[in-house]
């Protein structure tokens, strides 16, 4: 299983990016796809989870109402769409993904991880 992130850079306080992640060697709908992110110094932390048939979606509270995770299971690709994009959002954003039908914001229960991506926002 690959996963490649893309989408990152810096932005002002306030605006959009929209990060993607690409799949690869596996089944997409049978994986729960995750984006977590890590800011320097701290703990890597949930952002957000989408079942495989992108029925459900699951937000940190942090996130919830300014960012939007989606999946595109024909390009097998997930994506993290965020707006109103604040200092405290900037960190490595990775995408992960586990087998099974069940969200979770703990990273532990993901299997396979990209390789991050940066997103900087600047006040």
């Amino acid at each position: 299983v690959q996963l490649v992130e893309s989408g990152g850079g810096l932005v002002q306080a306030g605006g959009s990016l929209r990060l993607s992640c690409a799949a690869s060697g596996r089944t997409f709908s049978s994986y729960v796809m995750g984006w977590f992110r890590q800011a320097p110094g701290k703990e890597r932390g949930f952002v957000a989870a989408i079942s495989g048939s992108g029925a459900t979606t699951y937000y940190a509270n942090s996130v919830k109402g300014r960012f939007t995770i989606s999946s595109d299971n024909a390009k097998n690709t997930v994506y993290l769409q965020m707006t109103s994009l604040q200092p405290e959002d900037t960190a490595v954003y990775y995408c992960a993904t586990r087998r099974g039908l069940r969200l979770t914001a703990r990273a532990p229960e993901y299997d396979y991880w990209g390789q991050g991506t940066q997103v900087t926002v600047s006040s």
